[in-house]
């Protein structure tokens, strides 16, 4: 049972350093970056605790495993995709980088 308070643990670790880069980081992209890759990470955590927790039980164990190895799966594609579509829409109405270096999207637009 301690390996699923561990996993637990892990995902909140990962899941408080998101919250944190929302307030730490400069800008929209940076923000958006720390916070998607952190509770990504962090969910996927809690997830495999909440599949080890399910293990242990006798009779719904399974089906609590194959519930949450479909929301996992659907969090793994939606979160990505969402953060995506935040950024190029930041990116199209104008908001640019605090330090751009190198702007692909600019360049493809000329």
């Amino acid at each position: 049972m301690i390996h699923v308070y561990v996993l637990v643990g892990i995902g909140v670790l990962f899941q408080t350093l998101g919250s944190l880069a929302l307030h730490r980081f400069p800008d929209v992209y940076t923000r958006l970056h720390g916070a998607t890759k952190c509770t990504t990470f962090g969910s996927i955590f809690i997830y495999l605790g909440v599949i080890a927790y399910g293990l242990s039980l006798p009779n719904t164990g399974i089906i609590l495993g194959a519930h949450t190895m479909l929301v996992m799966l659907l969090i793994l594609t939606t979160n990505p995709t969402g953060s995506h579509a935040i950024a190029r829409s930041a990116h199209r109405s104008g908001l640019m980088p605090k330090k751009a270096i190198v702007d692909k999207l600019m360049e493809d637009k000329k």
